[in-house]
């Protein structure tokens, strides 16, 4: 079995997979006469494709069994998907750039609880893992017609460790 070490996530070490959304360096102001402080464009949305539009959901994740293994990659090719925890439990994410059509290398993070995620177009990425309990996510997505979700199976069993 294949082991993948997850290290901590960050802007600059997840960048050529989307943005991380977090509050720390954002660019932020007062707003609403001075009662709201607006964390200000915080990813890229990328989902009017082939006349695709924003949808805003929620996801109710399972938490992952212990050790953590990993069989499939997938990725959406005609928009972003952001995931914003709402529980503030620590998840892992599973990211790879394109070789060829499939899943390259695999890079693993492991993100506090308040960090949220948004994959680029065309982004490999493991379906979510959340840890412990269950944990619920305000996911940004495209909808609209075309074929928006491609998977592949990993040809090795890839077990994370943090």
């Amino acid at each position: 079995m294949n082991v993948l070490h997850a290290r901590a996530l960050t802007r600059e070490a997840f960048a050529p997979f989307g943005q991380v959304i977090e509050l720390d360096g954002a660019r932020q102001f007062d707003i609403n006469g001075g009662t709201t402080r607006r964390f200000h464009d915080l990813a890229e949305i990328d989902t009017l494709a082939d006349g695709g539009r924003p949808i805003v959901n929620l996801f109710r994740a399972q938490p992952r069994s212990l050790p953590l293994r990993l069989s499939l990659m997938e990725r959406h090719p005609l928009g972003s998907q952001a995931f914003i925890p709402l529980t503030g439990r620590s998840y892992v994410v599973v990211v790879a750039p394109d070789d060829g059509g499939r899943p390259g290398r695999l890079q693993a993070f492991i993100t506090q609880g308040w960090q949220g995620v948004n994959y680029s177009r065309n982004v490999w990425h493991h379906p979510l893992l959340a840890l412990g309990e269950i944990s619920d996510f305000l996911v940004v997505d495209r909808g609209g017609e075309g074929h928006n979700l491609e998977e592949a199976a990993l040809s090795d069993i890839i077990e994370v460790h943090w």
